[in-house]
């Protein structure tokens, strides 16, 4: 995905003055007010459409503040959108292959397989500890948590419902994994982009972090360990259900595993995340022809074409539309169900919508105002990492997209931690531990919306879960506090 360094140019482009911050905070008063209602009235279902009306809403108030108030015309507002949108259009596009990928990893037998073999492998017991390792180690070396929710997350979603074992905490499992894998890997673009804008060495950046990060994740380790001890083991009737449905329905082959392999070894290559998704995707559809023939005519629903014909409105369905398959079991049912490109339709619409507030906060620049305020009050190694963190957790709640927080919060206190004499990986590890991480939790950034369509289970339901993610801004505070191994610049 590509970041959007093109905003601070444009910010500093923008000569207008700074709002006051009463009134810099009216746009995000009005989002937040509006998504409290959204929310108690649409519950899980206020990202198909209430969340939008929302951000669009709160960007309106803002635009009409800065142009009725401030004088910002309107072309400055325009140009920072076009700027922004622009930039998370690779993010749009990885959507919608992620939407293809499932599908067909789905249907081709991917997915039950690994469930089929996996729920007669795994116990309740370390379930939960070994799904966050296993994302773990697939996202340091892929240096991607989107790739490896949408791959081995959905996998081991479908394990751990066979398992008994919650939605919520499984999502909490693998999303922690994932995203200490991503925080960590010198392939992860916000690994690299943190140390980029900051001016640290990469390596220099992921050695600084361990401090920080390996505490966390062997808390969150523990944490999922202690509970899973807690599991019962009695789910012989339940995994004998999904292995006697997923058999009965697919073709169940280890040749099937041929194509996390190949996509494993694009990968390990450090091919492009858009081509890799897309390539698997290509690869799970020809495996779904060749192995699930039955499956793609079932779901092209259409006794009067041909073989072939209806063979490929299958495989057409399954890459872009909703499918359903009958397993005999309805748990089984809604597990091995599918929506395509079309189920992140609204991802995207609420990705776009939360750009357009996030651009009009840089462009009326209500983010400097808001962010200038929190500074004033920087004076001590303790307040200067705590303002730095809570910089970063608002800017994911106010752009709605991880990058800009990265860049923004890097942009803002690069000077202060220069003034005070702090070393730049100091504020590289700290943006890090707030703004990376933090993503995932909030529902309309891009991060919590893509995680929550792809594994099917809303932000707010596996937030709890996620321990890594947000013991991880704590623990950069608490190591702060102490103080240990912070040093000043030498001389």
């Amino acid at each position: 995905m590509a970041s959007p360094l093109g905003i601070c140019t444009n910010m500093q482009e923008n000569k207008t003055r700074l709002p006051h911050p009463l009134i810099a905070i009216i746009p995000i008063v009005v989002l937040i007010g509006m998504l409290t209602v959204v929310i108690t009235l649409f519950g899980s279902d206020s990202l198909s459409g209430g969340s939008q009306i929302a951000l669009l809403m709160g960007m309106a108030v803002c635009v009409c503040i800065s142009m009725a108030v401030y004088r910002v015309p309107w072309k400055t507002f325009e140009h920072q959108m076009i700027s922004t949108i622009g930039n998370v259009s690779i993010t749009l596009l990885i959507l919608l292959t992620v939407g293809m990928l499932s599908g067909s990893w789905m249907i081709s037998g991917i997915v039950p397989t690994f469930i089929y073999y996996g729920v007669q492998i795994m116990s309740p017991q370390f379930f939960l500890v070994s799904a966050c390792i296993i994302c773990a180690l697939v996202s340091l070396l892929s240096g991607s948590s989107w790739t490896t929710i949408a791959t081995i997350g959905v996998a081991l979603l479908g394990i751990g419902q066979a398992l008994g074992i919650s939605e919520a905490w499984t999502a909490g499992a693998i999303i922690s994994g994932a995203y200490f894998g991503d925080k960590m890997s010198p392939l992860s673009d916000t690994t690299i982009l943190a140390s980029s804008v900051t001016g640290t060495d990469l390596f220099t950046h992921i050695r600084y972090m361990t401090l920080t990060t390996t505490p966390t994740f062997i808390i969150t380790l523990l944490i999922f360990f202690v509970t899973g001890l807690g599991k019962a083991n009695d789910t012989e009737l339940l995994v004998s259900q999904y292995t006697e449905g997923l058999s009965q329905t697919f073709n169940i082959s280890l040749w099937t595993l041929i194509v996390p392999l190949l996509t494993a070894v694009l990968i390990a290559r450090k091919v492009p995340s858009l081509i890799v998704l897309f390539t698997s995707s290509v690869m799970a559809g020809i495996t779904a022809l060749i192995l699930q023939p039955h499956i793609l005519t079932q779901i092209a629903a259409d006794s009067t074409l041909s073989t072939s014909a209806a063979l490929t409105r299958g495989l057409a369905i399954t890459y872009y539309g909703a499918t359903a398959v009958d397993t005999g079991y309805n748990e089984l049912n809604e597990l091995v169900s599918t929506s395509g490109m079309s189920g992140m339709l609204n991802t995207i619409w609420l990705i776009l919508c939360a750009m357009c507030f996030g651009a009009a906060m840089v462009a009326s620049k209500m983010i400097d105002s808001i962010t200038n305020v929190i500074i004033r009050f920087v004076n001590t190694r303790l307040s200067l990492v705590s303002s730095t963190v809570g910089t970063g957790i608002f800017l994911n709640l106010t752009t709605g997209d991880q990058f800009i927080s990265i860049v923004l919060a890097a942009d803002m206190y690069k000077a202060v931690f220069e003034k005070q004499g702090y070393e730049s990986r100091l504020l590289s590890r700290t943006t890090e531990d707030a703004a990376t991480v933090t993503s995932v939790l909030i529902p309309w950034n891009t991060c919590g919306m893509t995680q929550s369509t792809v594994l099917g289970v809303p932000t707010l339901t596996y937030l709890p879960y996620c321990f890594f993610n947000y013991l991880s801004p704590l623990m950069s505070i608490l190591i702060a506090a102490i103080g240990w191994r912070i040093y000043r610049k030498t001389v």
